[in-house]
């Protein structure tokens, strides 16, 4: 079959991995060399050769897969977990992996993973997975495949989309478009089943579990609000039990089996091939032979193994109720309910959806009618389809996503101005103003934030430039306008421009590595933990800011010529209140410096009056009523120099 543009759809998923094309109006999973559409998210080096004549030979899927118990040292799975993440925040998921870091690297570089004598970043193992995907295609098609639309979990920060873009280019593929998982299974639940409304999918992966909830109405798929964990999936599941099993067989055996890195191994593969069990079967067996000769047997029930994990499972509750308000629906309004996620399997995962989203009482049931290992995939091939124009089956189709946290830049004492709010619909852009605090300044440092909280120090920091080369103004009188431009995938361009001197900057966002999972999870409820201590603290910072302002304008005011025009017991008043106002201003009262700057503007009221008259006296001398008043209103529309939102 011809193969001319093709663009295929991929998920490159934690524990598996799929490449999707659209045949016909279906999209349709492409089978690996072996037949299983399933390939195993699993990379391993083969033995050196002996004479040293060439590298070792990579090799990704079932066949690293069975490996793995041999020489688990030179064996990676997971890497998903490890994508877009700093040393430190990875070290908490060594404890189950038989990998571990190279020793020389260092704090702030991307983690590299020492396997055998060699060593790979995780963008480069995902590189791995995905040129298998990209020659399972290829052999399907008898041609060469280079575009690629790849999804990723919707909580993904800027870090981890930007890691998977590069893993992509690594592959020889050309990214097209990042789409979040759950929305990729939308799309696949829409185009089957053609139905307007309100669906939430609830998606629990390998290593990530998203919620989002989408209206879906002629055509176009609209995300309205998005939420997750990033560090919540089957993999703790499966850890949960393996950690079960390893403290039993040391108790009762007196066998530490974490010194056997392949013994560890092969019991991880019975806990998964338990839990897999444990989905449709009431019993499951652990039946182990130990390095000893001893066996370690232990039979599960379901509902032993049901309350095992339930603390793991309820995690994924409080996403959906954010969700849920985030979009102002109740449960009752949503019309489906999708499942994505081979652990969407376990009935108790079931039961709690229907918990959640009121299914029961409504008679209904989430759907399961697409494989949950598949549904991802199946997605991403109808976005590659709509992207490359290639059937009128999607031609009238439109995705519509968001971005799940609110961007910004730190403004005057340490406060955000949020410019894009999270659950805004991507691509998107927005354009604010601001001005200086300081007269004379010529750079203005621009710093990017992205987070819920009110104060930069407690948002994530994702990128700072500076604004340079700005006239020497008085304070309050540059135009700086900053832009933020959110593309399809969800990276980030900032631009600023000091509107009057024409001088510019950009950045985009590069990967960071600074933050960890629990802080990018965190950061919605934190705002929420946080908001009445965060917005106390903004109003004071601003109520000092507009102190400081109105004390400088004060200070400025006395070389002006209407001071002098100012009655004695005037000028007496404006001093006391100018006084007043600055022996409180640095205090914790935030009544106390309001009232002192209402104070200090009502005594300055006459001045002000007089140095209006004398500006528009100024403004008129020799010029046209016409230009006169384009000067005048020029000045009184230029951002207003106690605005809380300047730059420091």
């Amino acid at each position: 079959m011809a193969a001319e543009g093709r663009v295929v759809g991929i998920d490159l998923g934690t524990t598996n991995s799929l490449v999707a094309y659209m045949e016909g109006d279906k999209p349709v999973v492409i089978p690996g060399v072996d037949g299983s559409n399933l390939v195993p998210s699993v990379v391993a080096l083969d033995p050196m050769p002996n004479d040293g004549s060439s590298r070792p030979t990579v090799t990704v899927g079932n066949s690293a897969r069975r490996t793995l118990v041999e020489t688990p040292e030179r064996v990676i799975y997971s890497v998903k977990r490890l994508m877009g993440r700093g040393l430190e925040e990875v070290q908490s998921e060594l404890k189950f992996f038989p990998f571990r870091l190279a020793d020389d690297v260092e704090a702030g570089e991307v983690p590299r993973i020492q396997l055998g004598e060699m060593r790979f970043t995780p963008p480069e193992i995902s590189a791995y997975i995905l040129r298998q995907l990209k020659r399972n295609a290829e052999r399907f098609f008898g041609s060469p495949v280079t575009q690629a639309v790849i999804t990723v979990p919707a909580y993904f920060n800027d870090a981890q989309r930007q890691a998977t873009k590069d893993a992509g280019r690594m592959a020889g593929l050309e990214v097209l478009r990042l789409v979040n998982e759950p929305t990729a299974a939308a799309l696949a639940y829409g185009l089957d089943r053609n139905k307007e409304g309100l669906i939430a999918v609830y998606d629990l992966g390998g290593g990530t579990f998203d919620i989002s909830i989408l209206k879906l109405r002629d055509g176009i798929f609209e995300v309205q609000s998005t939420n997750g964990d990033t560090h919540l999936g089957g993999d703790d599941i499966d850890n949960l039990l393996l950690a079960i099993a390893l403290d039993e067989i040391h108790s009762e055996h007196g066998i530490d089996l974490r010194q056997h890195p392949g013994a560890v191994q092969a019991l991880r593969k019975s806990a998964i091939d338990a839990k897999i069990r444990l989905s449709s079967e009431p019993f499951a067996q652990f039946d182990f032979e130990l390095p000893n000769g001893d066996r370690y047997q232990r039979e599960i029930p379901r509902e032993v193994f049901e309350q095992l994990i339930e603390p793991v499972l309820n995690r994924t509750a409080g996403p959906c109720k954010q969700a849920l308000a985030d979009a102002g629906v109740t449960p009752e309004q949503v019309d489906e309910v999708v499942l994505v996620g081979g652990s969407t399997r376990i009935p108790a995962v079931r039961r709690l959806v229907e918990d959640l989203f009121h299914l029961t009482a409504r008679g209904k049931k989430p759907h399961i009618e697409l494989n949950p290992d598949e549904v991802v995939a199946l997605g991403a091939a109808v976005q590659a389809d709509i992207l490359a124009g290639a059937s009128k089956t999607t031609e009238e189709m439109l995705l519509l996503d968001v971005t799940p946290l609110s961007l910004g830049i730190e403004a005057l004492g340490g406060t955000v101005a949020k410019i894009i709010q999270r659950n805004s619909t991507i691509p998107a852009s927005a354009t604010e103003h601001f001005t200086t605090g300081v007269d004379g300044q010529t750079n203005v440092a621009i710093h990017v934030v992205q987070g819920e909280r009110e104060l930069a120090a407690d948002c994530r920091s994702l990128a700072r430039f500076d604004l340079k080369g700005i006239p020497p103004m008085t304070a309050g009188l540059p135009r700086i306008e900053v832009k933020f431009l959110i593309d399809a995938d969800g990276i980030l361009q900032v631009s600023a421009r000091e509107q009057r001197s024409g001088q510019q900057a950009q950045i985009e966002v590069k990967p960071t590595y600074g933050l960890t999972d629990e802080q990018v999870e965190s950061m919605i409820l934190d705002s929420f933990d946080n908001a009445e201590a965060d917005f106390a603290k903004r109003l004071l910072i601003e109520a000092r800011n507009e102190a400081d302002t109105i004390l400088s304008k004060v200070e400025q005011a006395r070389t002006n010529p209407a001071w002098g025009q100012l009655r004695g017991e005037e000028i007496s008043a404006i001093d006391a209140a100018r006084g007043h106002l600055a022996s409180v201003k640095s205090g914790e009262d935030l009544n106390a410096i309001r009232e002192a700057t209402l104070a200090v503007d009502k005594s300055t009221h006459r001045l002000a009056e007089l140095m209006m008259d004398a500006a528009v006296t100024s403004a008129i001398r020799g010029k046209t009523m016409g230009e006169a008043g384009e000067q005048l209103n020029e000045e009184l529309t230029a951002p207003h120099p106690m605005a809380p939102a300047e730059f420091k």
